[in-house]
């Protein structure tokens, strides 16, 4: 290979290992070309799956500060560049090696960090951004469904008991301490204390008339008196 085309291919790995949230390497020895497009399909727009020259790769990978990758670089090497979802894609490769065998996850690149073969098996493991994105969605939902039914609580509560205490005011109007029942009382007993003061009043005033006219009968004969 020309000093040109080595240049360019270089700078196309460096391009996809800056432009990738993560990469996968994999051994393809013994995958047909229409095993290779399969594989390809099955990661879509998650990942872009490029078979490399391991001495060009191992010069790619220091350019972009990753050490630790030449144990990894031997054999028939093709790397995931994966731009999406990097558990999704590391599915797919699990999944697609399962079914085909002769391709090998050797072990990739996270965040700088070095990942080998278990590892990887662990990061398919998990559950997708989607997944959990959804179950989070889904707990925010049911912490704020919550907190509605904790807020209208109280005032259904209430409705309830004004209701039970409407109904039995209906049938027993007296345990309304201060309602309609005590003031009714009131005006009888008002009643009952004004009458006997009325007949008190009646009793002392012709007691109080008396004198006045034993007064006037007595001028009335001292006037007679006179003239006789």
């Amino acid at each position: 290979m020309a000093r040109a085309d080595r240049q360019a291919a270089v700078a196309e790995i460096v391009e996809s290992f800056n432009d990738a949230t993560g990469a996968v390497l994999t051994e393809y020895r013994g995958l047909t070309v229409k095993q290779l497009q399969e594989l390809r399909r099955s990661l879509g727009e998650n990942a872009n799956y490029a078979v490399v020259k391991n001495t060009l790769a191992k010069i790619a990978a220091t350019e972009v500060g990753i050490d630790g990758f030449d144990d990894l670089l031997t054999g028939p090497t093709a790397i995931a560049f994966i731009k999406g979802d990097v558990v999704e894609a590391a599915k797919g490769l699990r999944d697609f090696a399962k079914a085909n065998p002769t391709l090998v996850i050797k072990g990739g690149v996270l965040d700088g960090n070095i990942l080998d073969a278990s590892e990887i098996a662990k990061l398919a493991d998990l559950e997708s951004r989607e997944v959990l994105l959804g179950k989070l969605a889904g707990a925010m939902l049911a912490s704020l469904s919550q907190a509605v039914y904790l807020l209208n609580a109280p005032l259904a509560q209430a409705a309830r008991l004004a209701g039970a205490l409407e109904a039995k005011a209906q049938e027993d109007p007296s345990i309304l301490a201060g309602g309609a029942g005590a003031a009714a009382a009131e005006p009888v007993a008002a009643e009952e204390a004004s009458a006997p003061a009325a007949d008190e009043a009646q009793d002392e005033a012709p007691a109080d008339e008396a004198p006045a006219a034993d007064e006037a009968a007595a001028t009335s004969d001292e006037g007679d008196t006179t003239e006789a």
